[in-house]
């Protein structure tokens, strides 16, 4: 019976499909752990699949190349070095699990199967996959190891039944979504099973951006005593080995590297770098095309392109109307100067007045409204498309979660895009990331340091500037207003008489809620965009198109 148990904890990567590409971060994995000593090593939740697959899981040659991986490892353990805790799609008896398989020695020494399929928010697992039977722990090398499945830790029951069972050590493999405030919720969550179970517990989280959702890392492990442990870095790839040893009680962790906790302004910045270059990267595009408009969305959009991608594979486009003001002219400018990134001007006065030309007969004598105010931004979203086209860069949008919840954008003109970094991020988010972003250069980035949105862009009045002297506060409430009212709307659930409660004008509230309802079949046209709060308005919003109710929100 051994006293000493070292676990490598591989906080991962991986894409959605590229079994092989998988399989080789795996292998890298193993070859790093095994340096450092480790006995095995433990991945996160699907690693060789990639999460979450979503319906590609159920493609019997997908499955079958995730076994034939599997079988690849288990030949690769015969070498003595580390075992591998590895996870992935596994068909057993006509049924579809969401496994991790145990290889040691040249053999599959154990199989567990995920028991809590989590079926709300993002999550779809009880779509494709079956329920495991209640789990005891795994046995390797005399150590009994419990290996609940990331939901599987949300509830007490699978813990339950493997400390009733004999269980030593907890070791969770997660595909854990990022969102504001998480972090704490986990390490929570990790110490109600520890005080449940009476075991140490290490929470292995993957890392990386996977279509909207972003997946932060963050890993920790946690003592018998409750105490943190270990912590890995948010949102970056890691090895590390943490080393369990016997006890007269039990089993104790070694204290190892602890990673400092990250701000709540710093993770969002962090979560949409890493969610667009994952983004960009893995569907290969090879550069990015913004509208730089001389306002707070543009800019911060382009900043964050610029440390996720660096800047020369940023391309800023300025497309001025008769409306555009001078100092927007002059603050797109600096403000892709301070980034270093390539900036174009492209005059959409002509095409306004081709489509004038070419209308004027259907329109005959009517005053203008919002419909030319429509066409600027559609020429200016043609115009990217264009770019995109020709030159191959992808084109990013700028809207934020404020005017996409309130239908505050033009459908075919400034949503036209492949990408929203600022999709799920309130206006008054949005300042508050340009003025840190100009204090500090986020780890990893690859843009430049300093004031790279000049203040002027933070400090005037929002405009959308389609129209002369326009300001969004004619079509809105002020923003502090309207994201408070939205986030008890979309986030809490809460009915006009909650939010009145709270010292909102109920009719104020009612016209928000409206526009929040009427804006679905924009929102349900609208790119991907990175998962920040407890509730984006994509996935985790689905309220039909057609919609006849109308009381009260």
């Amino acid at each position: 019976m051994t006293d000493s148990l070292k676990v490598g904890l591989a906080q991962l990567n991986p894409k959605v499909g590229d079994v092989a590409g998988n399989l080789a971060k795996v292998r890298a994995a193993r070859a790093e752990a095994k340096a450092q000593g480790a006995d095995l090593v433990l991945f996160p939740e699907l690693v060789l699949a990639g999460y979450f697959p979503e319906d590609l899981v159920l493609k019997p040659a997908f499955q079958e190349r995730c076994r034939e991986a599997v079988e690849a490892l288990r030949a690769d353990t015969r070498d003595g070095g580390p075992a591998l805790f590895v996870t992935t799609p596994w068909h057993e008896d006509g049924k579809l699990y969401n496994a991790i398989v145990a290889l040691d020695k040249g053999e599959i020494v154990g199989k567990r199967y995920k028991v809590d399929l989590p079926n709300y928010g993002v999550f779809d697992d009880k779509r494709v996959f079956a329920a495991g039977p209640m789990p005891g722990p795994l046995v390797f090398r005399g150590v009994r190891i419990g290996v609940p499945i990331c939901e599987d830790v949300w509830t007490p029951d699978v813990v339950e039944c493997i400390s009733e069972t004999g269980g030593e050590i907890l070791l969770v493999p997660n595909a854990s979504p990022y969102e504001v405030g998480k972090t704490d919720i986990r390490v929570q969550l990790g110490v109600k099973r520890v005080v449940e179970s009476g075991l140490p517990f290490v929470y292995l989280n993957q890392v990386g951006g996977q279509d909207e959702v972003v997946y932060d890392g963050g890993s920790f492990a946690l003592g018998a005593d409750r105490a943190l442990k270990v912590k890995l870095a948010s949102f970056a790839e890691q090895v590390t080995t943490v080393e369990f040893r016997r006890n007269g009680r039990g089993w104790e962790i070694e204290p190892g590297p602890i990673a400092p906790e990250l701000s709540d302004i710093e993770s969002i910045y962090q979560a949409m770098v890493l969610g667009l270059r994952d983004y960009v990267n893995k569907t290969g595009f090879p550069s990015v095309v913004i509208g730089l408009s001389g306002g707070v969305d543009s800019a911060i959009t382009a900043a964050v392109a610029a440390d996720a991608l660096g800047p020369d594979r940023v391309h800023a486009i300025m497309m001025p109307s008769p409306y555009t003001s001078r100092d927007s002219l002059e603050d797109a400018e600096a403000c892709a100067k301070a980034l270093g990134i390539r900036y174009d001007i492209v005059n959409i006065g002509p095409a306004m007045e081709a489509f004038r030309t070419m209308l004027t007969p259907l329109f005959g004598n009517r005053a203008e409204d919002v419909t030319e105010e429509n066409i600027q931004a559609r020429a200016r979203g043609v115009a990217l498309m264009a770019v995109s086209n020709k030159l191959g860069g992808m084109v990013v949008t700028t809207g934020n979660k404020s005017e996409m919840a309130v239908g505050y954008a033009t459908l075919y003109g400034d949503m036209n895009g492949g990408f929203n970094v600022l999709k799920d991020v309130y206006k008054t988010t949005v300042f508050e990331l340009c003025r840190w972003r100009n204090a500090h250069l986020p780890v990893g980035a690859m843009g430049r340091k300093g004031t790279v949105i000049p203040p002027r862009i933070i400090d005037k009045p929002p405009s959308a500037e389609l129209r002369p002297d326009q300001k969004d506060s004619d079509s809105l409430p002020p923003y502090p207003v309207l994201d408070a009212i939205l986030k008890g709307l979309i986030e809490r659930d809460l009915d006009t008489a909650a939010l009145a409660k709270e010292g909102h004008d109920p009719k104020v509230v009612d016209r928000i809620w409206r526009l929040l309802e009427n804006a679905e079949y924009k929102r349900r046209q609208a790119p991907p965009g990175v998962k920040i709060t407890s509730r984006n308005v994509s996935k985790e919003r689905r309220y039909p198109i057609v919609n006849g109710f109308r009381g009260e929100p």
